[in-house]
């Protein structure tokens, strides 16, 4: 069986762009027959609050995108973080580091495809000597191989990436203790059974390392589908820090039909925008027919 999943941040309120992913998702998923899991993604205690996740599930389901199953939420469930980290810890697959982010945004080493630095591996080798004289709690890295990992998304095709050169070491834990994205969702995908995953096309860059951590604790690596990320007329993807086009906006403005009949028209999967209810889109759903390059949803007044 089919089983995907939402995995929404209640960091703000969803815009555009989060419902264009959802949707298809939920499609995906909808017309396999499948079954979807719902799951909260509030790691970051700095951003995340309990209010924004309310309204994510009022917004879905005021879309017509409901759910199966809800996983408990990412800032409940350190214990099972923590378990799978000391797995790797016990391995001598991770370190220590102490570099600090002024150090790391100062540092020449090249950027990967989603403009984060790789790491130079600064604090790999440091002593236990020099270990101890810190007086800073470190962040924690997992060390990776000189190594392709490829694999192809069921929309952007093959995709291939060398961990050391186009990603380096990257923290599995924060040196506040938060377990970083990487970790938790490969822990949680596995625990729910996820055999596809779907998400903005921003995080294609993320799979080689979440595929190498499935290797490392032994879990099985889900199907990828990326979806095109919509844009502003400037070329600029939509954001939830900048309110473009939020929830909140959409639903004073339009029924849910005519917000997924928008959404079907940008995906390809409608010739026009007519007002459509999600579930009458998953009687006919195919990939074959989902856009590949990024989409400008022009004006605002486009979408509303």
């Amino acid at each position: 069986m089919v089983v995907g999943r939402f995995a929404p941040s209640p960091s703000g309120r969803m815009h555009l762009g989060n419902v264009f992913s959802a949707l298809l998702a939920w499609l995906s998923v909808r017309a396999a027959g499948g079954k979807m899991v719902l799951r909260i993604e509030d790691l970051d205690p700095d951003r995340c609050r309990a209010e924004y996740a309310a309204q994510l599930r009022d917004d879905l389901l005021w879309l017509g995108l409901d759910w199966d199953e809800e996983q408990t939420p990412q800032s409940q469930k350190s214990a099972d973080y923590a378990a799978a980290f000391e797995n790797l810890r016990a391995r001598g697959l991770v370190y220590p580091c102490y570099c600090s982010r002024a150090q790391l945004h100062a540092a020449s080493a090249p950027h990967a495809a989603d403009g984060q630095a790789v790491y130079a591996g600064t604090c790999r080798g440091l002593t236990d000597a020099q270990r101890a004289a810190m007086t800073k709690p470190p962040a924690w890295r997992l060390i990776v191989p000189d190594e392709e990992v490829s694999f192809t998304d069921g929309l952007q095709g093959a995709y291939t990436e060398n961990l050391a050169r186009d990603c380096g070491d990257f923290i599995l834990r924060r040196a506040d203790g938060v377990y970083a994205y990487q970790l938790a969702v490969v822990h949680d995908d596995a625990e729910a059974g996820v055999t596809q995953v779907v998400r903005g096309r921003d995080l294609l860059g993320s799979v080689p390392r979440q595929m190498y951590l499935q290797r490392l604790l032994g879990y099985p690596t889900p199907e990828y589908y990326h979806v095109p990320l919509l844009t502003a007329p400037d070329g600029r993807r939509l954001s939830k820090r900048e309110r473009d086009l939020d929830l909140g906006v959409l639903r004073e403005a339009l029924t849910p039909e005519a917000l997924v009949g928008r959404l079907a028209y940008f995906a390809g999967l409608r010739p026009t925008a007519k007002p459509v209810a999600a579930r009458q889109l998953a009687a006919d759903f195919s990939w074959q027919r989902v856009r590949r390059a990024d989409i400008s949803v022009g004006k605002p007044q486009n979408c509303l």
